[in-house]
Protein backbone atom coordinates (compact mmCIF):
# COMPACT_ATOMS: atom_id res chain seq x y z
CA UNK A 1 0.00 0.00 0.00
CA UNK A 2 1.80 3.09 -1.21
CA UNK A 3 -0.81 5.77 -0.48
CA UNK A 4 0.13 8.48 2.01
CA UNK A 5 -2.22 9.07 4.92
CA UNK A 6 -2.40 12.06 7.23
CA UNK A 7 -4.05 10.30 10.19
CA UNK A 8 -2.86 6.68 9.99
CA UNK A 9 0.21 4.56 9.38
CA UNK A 10 -0.29 1.25 7.58
CA UNK A 11 2.02 -1.76 7.30
CA UNK A 12 1.50 -5.37 6.23
CA UNK A 13 3.76 -8.15 7.51
CA UNK A 14 3.21 -11.91 7.68
CA UNK A 15 -0.24 -11.45 6.16
CA UNK A 16 -1.24 -9.17 9.03
CA UNK A 17 -2.21 -5.55 8.30
CA UNK A 18 -1.47 -3.01 11.03
CA UNK A 19 -3.42 0.27 10.95
CA UNK A 20 -2.14 2.78 13.50
CA UNK A 21 -3.54 6.16 14.51
CA UNK A 22 -0.62 8.55 14.03
CA UNK A 23 -1.70 11.92 15.45
CA UNK A 24 -1.01 11.69 19.20
CA UNK A 25 -0.47 15.45 19.42
CA UNK A 26 -4.16 15.85 18.48
CA UNK A 27 -5.25 12.93 20.67
CA UNK A 28 -5.95 10.94 17.48
CA UNK A 29 -9.29 12.67 17.01
CA UNK A 30 -11.49 11.91 14.03
CA UNK A 31 -10.96 14.82 11.68
CA UNK A 32 -12.76 15.00 8.34
CA UNK A 33 -9.65 13.40 6.79
CA UNK A 34 -9.72 10.49 9.24
CA UNK A 35 -13.31 9.65 8.33
CA UNK A 36 -12.24 9.34 4.69
CA UNK A 37 -8.90 7.61 5.20
CA UNK A 38 -9.96 4.82 7.57
CA UNK A 39 -12.64 3.22 5.37
CA UNK A 40 -10.44 3.66 2.30
CA UNK A 41 -7.62 1.75 4.02
CA UNK A 42 -9.86 -1.01 5.36
CA UNK A 43 -11.72 -1.48 2.09
CA UNK A 44 -8.46 -1.61 0.14
CA UNK A 45 -7.12 -4.36 2.42
CA UNK A 46 -10.43 -6.22 2.28
CA UNK A 47 -11.27 -5.95 -1.39
CA UNK A 48 -7.74 -6.70 -2.56
CA UNK A 49 -7.21 -9.47 0.03
CA UNK A 50 -3.96 -7.84 1.11
CA UNK A 51 -4.01 -9.50 4.55
CA UNK A 52 -5.71 -12.26 6.51
CA UNK A 53 -6.17 -10.27 9.70
CA UNK A 54 -6.19 -6.57 10.62
CA UNK A 55 -4.81 -5.04 13.81
CA UNK A 56 -5.83 -1.48 14.73
CA UNK A 57 -3.78 0.38 17.33
CA UNK A 58 -2.95 3.93 18.29
CA UNK A 59 -0.11 6.15 19.48
CA UNK A 60 0.39 8.45 22.42
CA UNK A 61 -1.44 8.55 25.74
CA UNK A 62 -4.95 7.96 24.39
CA UNK A 63 -6.44 5.68 21.75
CA UNK A 64 -8.71 8.47 20.50
CA UNK A 65 -10.53 11.45 21.98
CA UNK A 66 -13.34 10.91 19.47
CA UNK A 67 -14.78 13.42 17.03
CA UNK A 68 -12.60 16.47 16.41
CA UNK A 69 -14.54 19.46 17.72
CA UNK A 70 -13.81 21.35 14.51
CA UNK A 71 -16.30 19.04 12.80
CA UNK A 72 -19.07 20.45 15.00
CA UNK A 73 -18.07 24.11 14.80
CA UNK A 74 -17.25 24.55 11.11
CA UNK A 75 -19.65 26.87 9.21
CA UNK A 76 -21.65 24.03 7.65
CA UNK A 77 -21.46 21.83 10.76
CA UNK A 78 -24.27 20.55 12.96
CA UNK A 79 -24.23 23.58 15.28
CA UNK A 80 -24.71 26.03 12.43
CA UNK A 81 -28.11 27.52 11.66
CA UNK A 82 -29.56 26.59 8.30
CA UNK A 83 -32.10 28.62 6.36
CA UNK A 84 -34.29 25.56 5.94
CA UNK A 85 -34.16 23.13 8.88
CA UNK A 86 -35.78 20.36 6.84
CA UNK A 87 -33.11 20.55 4.16
CA UNK A 88 -30.46 20.57 6.85
CA UNK A 89 -32.03 17.48 8.44
CA UNK A 90 -31.97 15.62 5.13
CA UNK A 91 -28.33 16.53 4.58
CA UNK A 92 -27.46 15.48 8.14
CA UNK A 93 -28.98 12.04 7.59
CA UNK A 94 -26.98 11.53 4.39
CA UNK A 95 -23.75 12.78 5.95
CA UNK A 96 -24.27 10.59 9.02
CA UNK A 97 -24.68 7.52 6.85
CA UNK A 98 -21.20 8.10 5.44
CA UNK A 99 -19.76 8.31 8.97
CA UNK A 100 -21.56 5.12 9.99
CA UNK A 101 -20.18 3.34 6.93
CA UNK A 102 -16.65 4.32 7.99
CA UNK A 103 -16.98 1.89 10.91
CA UNK A 104 -19.36 -0.61 9.34
CA UNK A 105 -16.56 -1.52 6.92
CA UNK A 106 -14.67 -3.00 9.90
CA UNK A 107 -17.66 -5.18 10.74
CA UNK A 108 -18.11 -6.20 7.11
CA UNK A 109 -14.45 -6.83 6.25
CA UNK A 110 -13.86 -10.45 5.26
CA UNK A 111 -10.97 -10.78 7.69
CA UNK A 112 -11.10 -10.37 11.50
CA UNK A 113 -10.19 -7.02 13.05
CA UNK A 114 -8.36 -6.85 16.39
CA UNK A 115 -8.33 -3.44 18.11
CA UNK A 116 -5.83 -2.43 20.81
CA UNK A 117 -6.95 0.35 23.17
CA UNK A 118 -4.70 2.37 25.49
CA UNK A 119 -5.83 5.35 27.57
CA UNK A 120 -9.07 6.99 26.57
CA UNK A 121 -11.44 5.53 23.99
CA UNK A 122 -13.99 8.30 23.81
CA UNK A 123 -17.08 9.10 21.75
CA UNK A 124 -16.52 7.96 18.17
CA UNK A 125 -13.81 5.65 19.49
CA UNK A 126 -16.49 3.56 21.21
CA UNK A 127 -18.45 3.47 17.96
CA UNK A 128 -15.32 2.23 16.22
CA UNK A 129 -14.18 -0.48 18.62
CA UNK A 130 -17.75 -1.82 18.79
CA UNK A 131 -17.44 -2.71 15.09
CA UNK A 132 -14.25 -4.77 15.60
CA UNK A 133 -14.06 -8.51 16.20
CA UNK A 134 -11.69 -8.65 19.18
CA UNK A 135 -10.98 -5.87 21.69
CA UNK A 136 -7.85 -5.69 23.85
CA UNK A 137 -6.96 -2.96 26.34
CA UNK A 138 -4.26 -1.75 28.68
CA UNK A 139 -5.04 -1.46 32.38
CA UNK A 140 -5.19 2.35 32.10
CA UNK A 141 -7.76 2.24 29.26
CA UNK A 142 -11.30 3.50 29.67
CA UNK A 143 -14.37 3.79 27.47
CA UNK A 144 -16.70 6.78 27.48
CA UNK A 145 -19.88 7.53 25.54
CA UNK A 146 -18.97 11.19 25.44
CA UNK A 147 -21.87 12.34 23.28
CA UNK A 148 -24.21 12.75 26.26
CA UNK A 149 -21.73 15.23 27.75
CA UNK A 150 -22.00 17.50 24.71
CA UNK A 151 -25.78 17.40 24.48
CA UNK A 152 -26.35 14.75 21.82
CA UNK A 153 -27.24 11.10 21.36
CA UNK A 154 -24.48 8.81 20.05
CA UNK A 155 -25.32 8.01 16.44
CA UNK A 156 -22.41 6.40 14.59
CA UNK A 157 -22.89 2.82 15.81
CA UNK A 158 -22.58 2.71 19.59
CA UNK A 159 -26.11 1.59 20.47
CA UNK A 160 -26.86 -0.96 17.71
CA UNK A 161 -23.57 -2.76 18.42
CA UNK A 162 -22.85 -2.10 22.09
CA UNK A 163 -26.21 -3.59 23.08
CA UNK A 164 -24.96 -6.87 21.57
CA UNK A 165 -21.69 -6.69 23.52
CA UNK A 166 -22.64 -5.46 27.01
CA UNK A 167 -25.54 -6.08 29.40
CA UNK A 168 -28.29 -3.62 28.53
CA UNK A 169 -28.30 -2.09 31.99
CA UNK A 170 -24.66 -1.10 31.66
CA UNK A 171 -25.19 0.35 28.18
CA UNK A 172 -27.97 2.46 29.63
CA UNK A 173 -25.90 3.61 32.60
CA UNK A 174 -22.80 4.70 30.69
CA UNK A 175 -24.84 6.27 27.90
CA UNK A 176 -27.05 8.28 30.27
CA UNK A 177 -24.21 9.43 32.54
CA UNK A 178 -21.20 9.70 30.24
CA UNK A 179 -19.13 8.03 32.96
CA UNK A 180 -15.91 6.18 32.23
CA UNK A 181 -15.97 2.39 32.00
CA UNK A 182 -12.54 1.18 33.17
CA UNK A 183 -10.71 -1.55 31.26
CA UNK A 184 -10.98 -4.17 33.99
CA UNK A 185 -14.72 -3.61 34.34
CA UNK A 186 -15.07 -3.70 30.55
CA UNK A 187 -13.29 -7.06 30.59
CA UNK A 188 -15.54 -8.39 33.36
CA UNK A 189 -18.60 -7.34 31.35
CA UNK A 190 -17.33 -8.93 28.14
CA UNK A 191 -16.52 -5.86 26.07
CA UNK A 192 -12.76 -6.49 26.27
CA UNK A 193 -11.13 -9.91 25.87
CA UNK A 194 -7.97 -9.23 27.87
CA UNK A 195 -6.26 -6.41 29.80
CA UNK A 196 -2.49 -5.83 29.76
CA UNK A 197 -0.05 -3.92 31.95
CA UNK A 198 1.58 -2.13 29.01
CA UNK A 199 0.82 -1.16 25.45
CA UNK A 200 3.86 -3.13 24.27
CA UNK A 201 2.55 -6.32 25.88
CA UNK A 202 -0.88 -5.70 24.36
CA UNK A 203 0.54 -5.20 20.86
CA UNK A 204 2.77 -8.27 21.15
CA UNK A 205 -0.27 -10.34 22.09
CA UNK A 206 -2.39 -8.80 19.32
CA UNK A 207 0.23 -9.54 16.67
CA UNK A 208 0.72 -13.11 17.88
CA UNK A 209 -3.05 -13.62 17.86
CA UNK A 210 -3.31 -12.09 14.38
CA UNK A 211 -0.55 -14.35 13.05
CA UNK A 212 -2.32 -17.36 14.51
CA UNK A 213 -5.53 -16.35 12.74
CA UNK A 214 -3.59 -15.68 9.52
CA UNK A 215 -2.24 -19.26 9.63
CA UNK A 216 -5.76 -20.71 9.47
CA UNK A 217 -7.72 -21.35 6.31
CA UNK A 218 -8.89 -17.85 5.18
CA UNK A 219 -12.09 -19.29 3.71
CA UNK A 220 -12.99 -20.92 7.03
CA UNK A 221 -12.09 -17.75 8.94
CA UNK A 222 -14.20 -15.46 6.76
CA UNK A 223 -17.00 -18.03 6.90
CA UNK A 224 -16.84 -17.99 10.69
CA UNK A 225 -17.00 -14.19 10.76
CA UNK A 226 -19.91 -14.15 8.34
CA UNK A 227 -21.79 -16.74 10.41
CA UNK A 228 -21.14 -14.94 13.72
CA UNK A 229 -22.36 -11.65 12.27
CA UNK A 230 -25.40 -13.33 10.75
CA UNK A 231 -26.25 -15.14 14.00
CA UNK A 232 -25.97 -11.84 15.88
CA UNK A 233 -28.57 -10.23 13.63
CA UNK A 234 -30.98 -13.15 13.05
CA UNK A 235 -32.86 -15.93 14.83
CA UNK A 236 -31.27 -19.26 15.70
CA UNK A 237 -33.38 -20.96 13.01
CA UNK A 238 -32.18 -18.49 10.38
CA UNK A 239 -28.57 -18.94 11.49
CA UNK A 240 -28.78 -22.74 11.28
CA UNK A 241 -30.27 -22.53 7.81
CA UNK A 242 -27.66 -20.06 6.57
CA UNK A 243 -24.66 -22.07 7.79
CA UNK A 244 -26.09 -25.01 5.88
CA UNK A 245 -26.32 -22.96 2.71
CA UNK A 246 -22.83 -21.51 3.27
CA UNK A 247 -21.10 -24.85 3.77
CA UNK A 248 -23.07 -26.49 0.96
CA UNK A 249 -21.49 -23.92 -1.35
CA UNK A 250 -18.08 -23.21 0.22
CA UNK A 251 -16.95 -26.13 2.38
CA UNK A 252 -13.72 -27.27 0.69
CA UNK A 253 -12.64 -30.90 0.89
CA UNK A 254 -9.23 -29.88 -0.46
CA UNK A 255 -8.75 -27.36 2.33
CA UNK A 256 -9.74 -29.90 4.97
CA UNK A 257 -7.42 -32.48 3.44
CA UNK A 258 -4.52 -30.01 3.61
CA UNK A 259 -5.27 -29.32 7.27
CA UNK A 260 -5.24 -33.04 8.10
CA UNK A 261 -2.08 -33.77 6.10
CA UNK A 262 -0.21 -30.77 7.52
CA UNK A 263 -1.04 -31.89 11.07
CA UNK A 264 0.10 -35.43 10.34
CA UNK A 265 3.33 -34.15 8.79
CA UNK A 266 3.85 -31.67 11.67
CA UNK A 267 4.08 -28.65 9.37
CA UNK A 268 2.15 -25.43 8.79
CA UNK A 269 -0.79 -25.85 6.46
CA UNK A 270 -0.61 -24.00 3.15
CA UNK A 271 -3.88 -22.30 2.29
CA UNK A 272 -4.69 -19.96 -0.58
CA UNK A 273 -5.57 -16.34 0.16
CA UNK A 274 -9.05 -15.01 -0.44
CA UNK A 275 -9.51 -13.68 -3.95
CA UNK A 276 -9.61 -9.93 -4.58
CA UNK A 277 -13.07 -8.51 -5.16
CA UNK A 278 -13.90 -6.74 -8.39
CA UNK A 279 -15.58 -3.36 -8.65
CA UNK A 280 -18.30 -3.03 -11.23
CA UNK A 281 -19.77 -5.80 -13.44
CA UNK A 282 -18.30 -9.29 -13.03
Amino acid sequence: MSAQHSCFEVSITDRVAHIRFSRPERLNTFTPEAWIELPAIVKDIDRNARARCIVVSSSGKHFTAGMDLAVFTKPEGITSEARDPHLRAEKFRADLSALQDAFTCLDQARMPVIVCVQGGCIGAGVDMISACDIRLATKDAFFCIQEINIGMTADVGTFPRLCKLLPEGWVRQISYTGERLPATRARDLGLVNEVFDTQEAMLDHAMALAREIAAKNPLAVTGSKAMINYARDHTIADGLDYIGVWNAAMLSGAHMREAFVAKAEKRDAAFSDLLPLRDGPI
